[in-house]
């Protein structure tokens, strides 16, 4: 099923390269995705299982003393507990501090290594979490999760941008953040439904955690190399031979020559973590670091995470709390698949631009709404129709971010790095994400119990100055392949005076 030679888009200098899209890269693309999978699963079930009355019984007994005198004092802080959210955020720690890890092993050993050790990591973290006895238990497992979710961020999002033509490669690589997307909503289902478990919810809950880690590591296991990573350790006649067959394709000459020329520039590199401070590579490391730290002061996972917790702490029953998460993670799969249609025909800045405004609006919103009915102390009640409304909102909230910043934060980061400091770009997007992803999950409750509704003004706020960001800084980067990002740059009003002439790569253009 390959195609002729496709037309780069949206005319930021990529060249046409032959080929298109076959079966195997697609086949391929969405078995790698599933990586998201891990990721998704535990955005979607620590929140409901932390709302889970046995649960918080038997491992923090403390808050339901908090709990009862909520009812007296203020709802904003029902919740409030170090240690609690500390369950929550402790995976994101162990995802910092693995991606350093991850991005050795994916240069040394290749993409797919990575991804099969991450998911034998979150496997046994599953395990132990489902049969945890004890609060050291369920960090030590959380802990394994996290070790999983590092490697596997790491890897896919690069792993995907490699197999798949410039043409499509935001669709394929959005495939990762489908698979986010599905992971919480098939975990805010199985928490809604082992919620009315008479005993040993939250346990099959944790445990179930290891099917997607299980797919990950049979999946990985199969999955071919990528063409760069075979360059990248020497193995040339493999990587053309597989360009071939990703590409559907005998005439790879053109773009095997500059995925070549970009590998060679890459083994002098000695010093990728060093080099990416250099100037030519200015716009990938504030690119890298500043997308993942937007991403996450957007508060999306303040709805990932504490769904369930923040509509109780809103007054919602426990199954209307879990239901809601449910209503919103099927708004946050629908939404993502919007975006692999539209990334790749309206363009990474519309959609970061479009997404940011919707978010900034719904914020306001829901924090204007929670104000009226709760004010600064917290007390007061919600009517159904207010209720509804605040679900509406928060709805398409999670719409904006699914089809803009959520899949656009692990997509951009992917794309825009040049060979030789990919891996160091790479670790430097997780690392950020998951750092402000563990402050988010370790402090919100407690930004809540103190901030009140002004929280959401924070966000809106926040929000509001990452839009302006990519409006002022951030080119066009559809249908540039990789290996040719220097150009993009150069164009650029802002960051040409950063990149000299020779770190614009991609000279084999048939005259």
């Amino acid at each position: 099923m390959a195609g002729g030679a496709f037309v780069s888009e949206g005319g930021s200098g990529g060249r046409d390269y032959e080929g298109g899209v076959t079966v195997f890269v697609v086949i391929t693309c969405i078995v790698a995705a599933m990586g998201g999978l891990l990721f998704g699963y535990d955005l979607g079930i620590s929140g409901g299982v932390t709302s889970m009355d046995e649960f918080l019984s038997k491992f923090f007994p403390q808050l339901e003393r908090q709990r009862e005198n909520a009812k007296h004092d203020t709802a904003y802080c029902k919740f409030d507990d170090q240690k609690l959210q500390l369950f929550t955020s402790s995976l994101y720690l162990a995802a910092l501090v693995a991606s350093f890890v991850a991005s050795v092993v994916t240069r040394k050993y290749g993409r797919k290594v990575s991804m099969f050790t991450g998911g034998l990591a979150f496997l046994t973290g599953a395990l132990i979490n489902a049969f945890a006895i004890n609060v050291t238990m369920l960090i030590i497992g959380r802990l394994l999760l996290g070790v999983g979710v590092g490697f596997a961020n790491q890897s896919t999002p690069v792993y995907l941008s490699e197999m798949a033509p410039a043409k499509i490669r935001g669709a394929l690589n959005i495939c990762f953040q489908v698979a986010i997307t599905s992971g919480i909503l098939v975990a805010n289902l199985i928490n809604y439904g082992t919620s009315n478990m008479a005993k040993n919810g939250w346990r099959v809950s944790l445990g179930l955690a290891a099917v997607p880690a299980l797919l990950m590591v049979i999946g990985s296991f199969f999955l071919p190399d990528t063409p760069n990573s075979m360059l990248e350790r020497g193995r040339y006649e493999e990587a053309k031979q597989m360009l071939k067959k990703v590409r559907g394709t005998e005439n790879v000459d053109h773009e095997f020559e500059d995925i070549r020329d970009a590998c060679e520039a890459a083994k002098k590199v000695e010093h990728p973590w060093k080099n990416i401070m250099q100037s030519k590579y200015r716009p990938a490391l504030v690119f890298c670091s500043a997308i993942p730290f937007f991403q996450q002061i957007t508060g999306i996972n303040v709805i990932m995470f504490y769904a369930p917790v923040l509509f109780k702490t809103l007054g919602f029953g426990d199954d209307a709390a879990l239901m809601s998460a449910v209503i919103t993670g099927v708004v946050n799969v629908l939404a993502t698949f919007v975006s692999l249609y539209s990334a790749d025909r309206f363009g990474r800045r519309f959609l970061f631009l479009e997404g940011g405004i919707q978010m900034f609006i719904c914020q306001i919103l829901v924090g204007s709404f929670i104000g009226l009915k709760f004010g600064t102390t917290g007390t007061g009640t919600l009517t159904p129709a207010t209720a509804d409304w605040i679900l509406v909102f928060i709805c398409v909230y999670v719409a904006g971010f699914a089809w803009s910043w959520g899949p656009l934060g692990w997509l951009v980061p992917s794309e825009i790095c040049p060979l030789e400091i990919r891996p160091a770009g790479q670790a430097i997007n997780v690392s950020v994400n998951m750092f402000f992803t563990f402050l988010i999950g370790q402090f919100f409750l407690t930004m809540l119990c103190h901030m009140k509704f002004g929280l959401f003004y924070f966000f809106g706020g926040m929000v509001a100055i990452m839009t302006i960001f990519i409006y002022f800084l951030f080119p066009e980067t559809r249908g540039v392949p990789i290996e040719e990002m220097g150009r993009v740059w150069k164009q650029h009003w802002f960051w040409k005076s950063y990149i000299p002439d020779d770190a614009v790569t991609g000279g084999h253009d048939e005259n």
